[in-house]
């Protein structure tokens, strides 16, 4: 091996060493990506099934109204931030102009992701589970 070659090698694997960071950070991405679509539609997929049970239910429960609203409200928060993700996968982020458009994009999805979530825990609080049926238990009567 020459002189001249010793040199460029360091360099070279410098180079690699330097793709492959990036390598493993676009595959921590995607799969963060897909994870987190696939939380998105398993939380969608929820609401939908509380839905049907609210609305099979009817204004026999007892937070019927309330319930209607804030799972309503989450569904559509969920789409609206679903669709602003379609948006902002067709931003192209090496334009300055579009990248300003791509992170108040973010923002937005941010803030209905945060709104779904707190919709979503607001009406665990209220007793919504259709597992656990709303009858008097006669284990707790003494």
């Amino acid at each position: 091996m020459s002189m001249a070659e010793s040199f460029v090698s360091p360099q070279k694997n410098v180079k690699n060493a330097w793709q492959m960071k990036a390598m493993d950070a676009n595959r921590y991405a995607t799969k963060k990506t897909i994870a987190q679509g696939m939380l998105d539609i398993a939380l969608l997929t929820a609401n939908a099934s509380q839905l049907k049970y609210i609305l099979q239910v009817g204004e026999q429960h007892q937070f019927y109204k309330l319930m209607l609203i804030l799972i309503s409200l989450s569904i559509v928060m969920q789409v609206a931030a679903g669709l602003l993700l379609v948006i902002q996968s067709l931003i192209n982020m090496h334009n300055t102009k579009d990248r300003n458009r791509g992170f108040a994009i973010n923002h937005f999805i941010d803030a209905f992701i945060f709104l779904s979530v707190f919709c979503d825990i607001m009406k665990m609080n209220f007793g919504l589970d259709p597992a656990v049926p709303h009858t008097d238990v006669e284990l707790l009567k003494p």
